[in-house]
């Protein structure tokens, strides 16, 4: 009976929780697949769209948040759970009093997308197409479609595959676009950020696969390492990659840590000073010609 007790008293706690940009806990809703964020970038709660439940992705970036990660592509996805959990999230967030409730400031008192990012690499899961679909009906039967945005947020290492490309398609039909992450230009960059055997050349034909798909955003994160930002060397090898991309993406989110690491050598990480980052973000748009850089430090 304690425990029965115990649960009940969290699933409380979890209920009257508020929402804040430090705390990107999956479990703030209680559900498996759906879960709110308060988000800095979009401006406003982000009902994100969990679909590695098992914590497993292809990349291992050094500054992630999720506990516990472990290479690896996602268990099976329940399709009608996923479905079920959003149009009951939207009737809860649009018809109740939900954000009242959990968002503090009224200036995020609104949902300003359904994102697909959670704990891994989204595109990894097999039924990606499909949740895609899943995700796009229950907008329109919503009637949010081309309301309420639908992102994908991605590493974009699986745009070859033709269920990832199909699963981009429909998300371009249902008015979606991708916020594609590179936060680096050079191999050696990739591979102590990004922990891959990162190829610049490969992201960057990734990067215009993706946005000859749908819209497409780069998202950066830029941060100082043993108290350092990126040399020289660094800026240049991203700005270089940035420029052969400015003509088809959107523009770039560039963003500092908010949120602490998990990762191992976590405790090397640091933020930079909101100037210094919108110096930078100033650069990125002189020297590559991207149409706009949106920075939150």
């Amino acid at each position: 009976m304690k425990e029965v007790a115990d649960c009940n008293i969290e699933r409380q706690n979890r209920a009257a929780a508020r929402l804040t940009i430090a705390d990107h806990r999956r479990d703030q809703a209680g559900m498996t697949y759906v879960y709110p964020v308060l988000s800095r970038r979009a401006r406003g709660v982000s009902i994100g769209i969990n679909l590695n439940q098992n914590r497993a992705c292809n990349w291992a970036c050094v500054y992630c948040q999720v506990e516990n990660l472990r290479r690896g592509a996602p268990d099976a996805i329940d399709l009608d759970l996923l479905e079920n959990e959003l149009d009951s999230f939207l009737r809860e967030a649009a018809q109740g009093d939900y954000l009242a409730r959990h968002v503090a400031q009224a200036r995020y008192r609104r949902l300003a997308d359904i994102a697909f990012s959670g704990e891994g690499e989204p595109t990894s899961a097999r039924e990606f197409a499909a949740a895609a679909a899943r995700v796009a009906s229950v907008l329109q039967a919503h009637a949010l479609q081309g309301q309420l945005p639908l992102r994908l947020i991605t590493n974009g290492s699986l745009i070859h595959k033709s269920g990832v490309r199909a699963g981009l398609a429909l998300l371009a039909r249902a008015g979606g676009e991708a916020w594609f992450k590179l936060d680096r230009g050079d191999a050696a960059g990739m591979r102590a950020v990004n922990r891959i055997s990162g190829d610049p050349a490969r992201v960057l034909e990734n990067l215009r696969a993706c946005a000859a798909l749908l819209p497409t955003w780069v998202q950066t994160c830029w941060f100082a390492t043993e108290g350092k930002a990126p040399d020289e060397a660094a800026e240049a090898a991203y700005l270089e990659l940035l420029a052969q991309a400015a003509d088809v993406i959107r523009g770039v989110h560039l963003y500092g840590l908010a949120r602490a690491s998990k990762q191992r050598g976590a405790e090397k990480l640091s933020r930079l000073s909101a100037p210094l980052l919108r110096a930078w973000g100033w650069r990125i748009q002189q020297k590559t010609g991207v149409r706009a850089v949106k920075v939150s430090p």
